[in-house]
């Protein structure tokens, strides 16, 4: 099924194509190509905006998923009964925030990458609100990278990596 990669925004230049090789590849690691997946690249001000609405949080973020199958279990498939369900999911990359985060010796196309992983992630029911979450999400995380690195020649880290005083 389709990847889209929509960018709405102008303020940080996107390459579309590296980023859309790797999250094919990606969907293939976690076996869910034959869904459809929207990645949307926006601003500061709209992921703020989206941030503020669905979240209740004022401030621009990097990454927000909204599933299309929402009460999924962390790593459940979705068990779709018509076409039109096959269908994971929206997620809103803020590139702006994203950019400004990069340290220096971070390459922003692999840094975009590892957040649109995280957020696929949480398409599939993945969360890091306690620590037990996070590690179980940490680790699909660090798998499904670590699989990618591989195959790119790349040396990727899950997003959460400090986020409970991880590696």
């Amino acid at each position: 099924m389709s990847l889209v990669i929509r960018n709405l925004q102008r303020v940080i230049p996107i390459r579309r194509a590296p980023l859309r090789s790797k999250i094919e590849i990606v969907r293939r690691i976690l076996g869910v190509q034959k869904f459809d997946l929207g990645i949307i690249c926006v601003d500061n001000k709209n992921i703020r905006h989206i941030n503020r609405i669905y979240r209740d949080r004022n401030v621009p973020t990097d990454v927000l998923s909204f599933p299309f199958h929402e009460h999924l279990k962390a790593g459940e498939f979705p068990l779709p009964d018509f076409p039109d369900d096959y269908n994971l999911g929206d997620i809103f990359l803020g590139v702006e925030y994203i950019f400004h985060q990069c340290k220096e010796d971070e390459d922003y196309n692999d840094v975009l990458t590892v957040t649109a992983t995280h957020g696929l992630c949480h398409l599939l029911g993945f969360t890091h609100s306690t620590e037990a979450e996070w590690l179980q999400m940490f680790q699909k995380e660090k798998a499904v990278l670590d699989e990618l690195s591989r195959r790119t020649g790349t040396r990727l880290q899950p997003l959460t990596r400090d986020l409970f005083g991880g590696s």
